[in-house]
């Protein structure tokens, strides 16, 4: 009885604690340091304890909302509260202090600290928040304080030194010689691995340098065949990312797991990646894909990991490359991914709209779309201008035709064209209805050969009779290319007989993040023309 009265007391304080919290969060930086901070300051110990989340509300109050004379003060307060006799208000000094901004002074009052506690708890918070302040003075003595136990610590106390001293970059035209044994897994959008792999293949019959050796639902993987860049990768524009595989770690053993990857994080394939490709210090964080944090098992990875190769560190924040781990069949594929922001792809994209195209979808459109000589092409919801842009960096492109309801878009999409540098094509972006193409010089019946585009599918702003919208493009279609052209976009609706005029040549259900929809391409018969169609 007295066990489950202690646990719903401490139920009952922690709620009210929240609530606290909540209504001083509320409060300005004047507010909260007139009157609640000096309360707290003049109330007996046992009031202090009740009245706690004042250090909190201080520490996330006046960092988002202070000035700088007010954070100093602030600090100053914080610092005081270190050295409190009751470790919770310790305990929550330190967790506010690095929200302000601590200086090596409180550096020193921590590592002070650590010495003189017996209270394990305490440790624990001392060593996270010296995770967030500490610098070389936690470095020297960190280790003999701790007798060796604060090894993330020590740590992340290195790479936040090393993001200092040393910024990671990724170098793109670095040439990895050694590359026996290699694979590498292009993922993207389920639905899109044809075409994936389509490009790469041209790719290879251009300049070789890979080859196909598997393509699975969203993954297309590949090999070398000669040494390579990562700019070699990036030519190849239908992708998403790209990664390196380090192994496959097939044990449901959380102990084993964990020594199976960090044995592959500090293999010397991993380290001839890394130190091949990046300039400066070697940093990385984990991402289990589609198993949440994990928070427990990346702690103990990272920390077996550094002990097998202390050089390679874990760092959560602003890491160049990532180590993603993918559940698969045969176990779990132990990938190791270049973060590239932004994508050297994408240079020319300036500005975007809100649920504008994904590019490695863009891409795969024109792809789709086919090359012709004097390609005269139109987005009817040209958004920041993705599908266009991309079809005519295939070449054979005379002009370009985008039309959107929103002022904006025709603006991004105009200066992210100029930025793209494509060269002899002419353009023009108009703000105007679809429906309303012959409004615009240039279009009109029998005008474009192609018409690529990506319409809104109600997801983000609401339409009102989307079904009808996409019947409207069809018919629109029609009438605007001339026999032969090409009709290619993502449809959200299997529609039958959309138009007797166009020809369905090529479908495929594709993952839109979150819902299926179709890419099609359809081709404008000749009169008369009869109306078989290959559906694929």
């Amino acid at each position: 009885m007295r066990t489950e009265k202690h646990s719903r007391l401490k139920r009952e304080e922690k709620e009210l604690g929240k609530e606290l919290y909540n209504q001083l969060r509320r409060l300005s930086c004047d507010q909260l340091w007139r009157v609640e901070a000096s309360r707290f300051d003049k109330a007996s110990p046992q009031e202090r304890m009740q009245r706690v989340a004042v250090v909190r509300a201080v520490g996330v109050v006046f960092s988002e909302s202070g000035t700088a004379e007010q954070k100093a003060q602030a600090k100053l307060w914080l610092r005081a509260l270190l050295d409190d006799p009751n470790e919770k208000i310790r305990r929550y000094a330190m967790s506010a202090i690095p929200k302000i901004g601590a200086d090596p002074s409180e550096e020193s009052i921590l590592l002070s600290l650590l010495k003189t506690t017996h209270s394990e708890r305490e440790k624990k918070f001392i060593a996270e928040t010296l995770e967030k302040i500490g610098g070389t003075a936690t470095l020297s003595e960190i280790d003999k304080l701790a007798g060796g136990s604060f090894q993330q610590t020590e740590q992340k106390v290195k790479a936040s030194l090393a993001r200092a001293e040393r910024p990671s970059v990724i170098k793109l035209d670095a040439v990895l010689t050694d590359f026996s044994q290699l694979r590498l897994h292009l993922r993207g959008r389920s639905g899109l691995e044809e075409i994936v792999r389509d490009e790469v293949e041209d790719y290879a019959r251009k300049y070789g340098k890979f080859r196909i050796a598997d393509v699975r639902p969203g993954m297309v993987a590949i090999t070398p065949t000669a040494p390579f860049t990562l700019a070699d990768i990036y030519a190849l524009r239908s992708f998403g990312s790209v990664s390196f595989v380090l192994g496959t770690a097939r044990t449901a053993d959380t102990s084993k797991f964990i020594e199976t990857v960090a044995s592959m994080i500090t293999s010397p394939l991993s380290r001839r990646i890394l130190k091949t490709f990046t300039e400066g210090s070697i940093r990385y964080r984990l991402d289990f894909m589609a198993k949440g944090h994990q928070r427990s098992v990346v702690r103990d990875l990272a920390n077996r990991a550094y002990a097998l190769c202390p050089e390679v560190l874990n760092d959560a924040r602003h890491a160049r490359w990532t180590i993603a781990i993918h559940p698969s069949e045969h176990g779990n594929s132990i990938e190791l991914c270049p973060k590239l922001a932004p994508d050297p792809r994408l240079y020319y994209r300036l500005q975007d709209v809100p649920a504008a195209s994904h590019p490695p979808l863009a891409a795969c459109m024109a792809r789709l779309a086919g090359h012709w000589d004097n390609d005269i092409v139109w987005d009817p919801f040209c958004g920041s201008g993705l599908e266009l842009i991309e079809r005519a960096m295939l070449g054979g492109v005379r002009t370009l035709y985008g039309t959107d309801l929103n002022p904006e878009a025709i603006a991004i999409t105009d200066g992210n064209f100029a930025a793209s540098n494509v060269k002899q094509v002419a353009s023009r972006f108009v703000c105007c209805d679809f429906r309303d193409f012959a409004t615009v010089e240039g279009l009109g019946p029998n005008a474009a050969t192609l018409i690529i585009t990506n319409p809104p599918m109600g997801k983000r702003v609401p339409i009102p009779n989307l079904r009808q919208l996409i019947q409207d493009l069809f018919s629109v279609a029609a009438t605007v290319l001339r026999p032969g052209g090409r009709l290619v976009f993502a449809n959200p609706f299997r529609m039958e007989n959309p138009h007797p005029s166009l020809k369905l040549q090529y479908s495929r259900t594709v993952d839109f993040a979150g819902f299926d929809c179709r890419l099609e391409k359809y081709v404008k018969a000749p009169a008369n023309a009869d109306s078989h169609r290959v559906i694929c």
